[in-house]
């Protein structure tokens, strides 16, 4: 056997054990695993058998109200148990970034004096919360109903002055303007509303509110023989008067802030221990739909077609004064027509009526002769043909003093 010969054979026998080895590690790793998971099954199966489950709590009303640490709210307060009384200040917060240097200094020296003035203790508490922007959309929809009204209102005018036939070509432009502008607002106020409800899709459009929280406890008061209702209204008096003071003394610092009210309190309590609900069905909605009432009644439906039959005759009242206006302008603007088209009659009779009050004056020839040029100028006016005079030395005499005459009273 040649070397060549005896070197393949030994990497064949080589390759071999290789194969055989590997597959040797990878029975033997199957097999440890199956064991593994057997032991995990038997250590779960003692643990069962060796813990007894623990039976599941059952939450009533009175078990989350003691879970909630406190009484009720109140007169703006909350009132907690064991002689606690808080009452909340919201302030707004204010762009230091933006600020110059000298304002940033006051707002420091006012928040120094701040700190300086407390002589109790308190906390400052931040919540975030996501923007609610259905406020914004109602009220734009409000707004865009009203000028849809006012847009409907011109049109029908518009459309009323197109029909007339005594309507002026200034007055058609100008309605015509007006309609532009209110569709032109209307559709720019559909644009915020389409893009305000695209954005509250995005969860993500957060608020910060910042608040100070300031406690009383009836423990001040010392010894006292004071009931419930007593303790309560001196915790208000106290906790106002501090209240008071902070608000005053952020305002240096250019903060605002007011006291939260009743409702205030249960919207901030009620987003604190309801994060993720606080979002789908808020505070705002709760009392709108009327929780607290007794029960709830539908609008009655001849309520709603009284209310309809109303729309509907003050729009169809605003048209037909609309038509009367149009019909009472269209009729001035006749008369004055008729009034220029007489004119030149008016002014002839009045020139005449002149003539002959003065005829004293200036004599009855001349009289006679101006009246007779105010004559030939209507006939010429008018088209007339002119009488022929022959041109004798007389009419021309007559001529040149009727515009002596004439020259002469102008």
């Amino acid at each position: 056997m040649s070397n060549d010969s005896l070197v393949q054979l030994l990497i064949l026998l080589a390759g071999v054990i290789g194969i055989i080895v590997f597959i040797l590690i990878f029975v033997w790793f199957i097999i440890r695993s199956k064991e593994k998971r057997a032991e995990r099954e038997k250590q779960d199966e003692e643990y069962e058998k060796t813990h007894v489950k623990k039976s599941q709590v059952i939450y009533t009303p009175e078990s989350i109200i003691d879970f909630m640490d406190f009484d009720k709210i109140e007169d703006n307060m909350i009132i907690q148990k064991k002689g606690k009384f808080l009452m909340i200040v919201e302030c707004q917060g204010i762009n230091y970034d933006l600020m110059s240097e000298m304002e940033k200094v006051s707002v420091e020296q006012g928040f120094i004096a701040f700190l300086n003035t407390l002589r109790y203790p308190v906390q400052l508490y931040v919540q975030t919360r996501t923007i609610n922007l259905e406020r914004s959309v109602d009220g734009y929809k409000t707004k865009l109903r009203e000028i849809e009204r006012s847009f409907y209102n011109i049109q029908s005018q518009y459309e009323s002055l197109l029909k007339s036939n005594t309507a002026t070509d200034e007055q058609i432009d100008r309605t015509k303007y007006e309609l532009v502008k209110q569709k032109n607002l209307k559709e720019y106020t559909e644009d915020i509303i389409r893009d305000i409800e695209r954005q509250s899709l995005n969860r993500s459009i957060l608020s910060k509110k910042y608040y100070i929280v300031i406690p009383y406890y009836t423990s001040e008061l010392g010894q006292n023989d004071f009931d419930k209702g007593e303790k309560k209204n001196l915790a208000f008096s106290e906790l106002y008067t501090r209240a008071q003071s902070i608000i005053r003394t952020l305002s240096v610092c250019g903060i605002n802030a007011g006291i939260l009210d009743s409702n205030g309190l249960v919207d901030l309590l009620y987003v604190a221990y309801n994060r993720d609900d606080a979002e789908v069905y808020g505070l705002d909605k709760a009392l709108k739909a009327g929780y607290d009432e007794l029960y709830s009644t539908a609008p009655d439906v001849l309520d709603k077609k009284m209310r309809a039959l109303d729309a509907k005759i003050t729009q169809e009242a605003f048209v037909k004064a609309n038509n009367a206006v149009v019909e009472a302008k269209s009729k001035k603007q006749k008369a004055l027509e008729r009034k220029e088209n007489r004119m030149d009659d008016l002014i002839e009779q009045m020139a005449q009526l002149i003539i002959d009050e003065n005829r004293a004056a200036i004599g009855n020839k001349v009289a006679d002769e101006a009246q007779d040029v105010i004559k030939e100028e209507r006939a010429r006016r008018k088209g007339r043909p002119r009488k022929e005079e022959g041109g004798t030395k007389e009419n021309e005499q007559k001529e040149q003093t009727s515009k002596k005459w004439v020259k002469r009273t102008t």
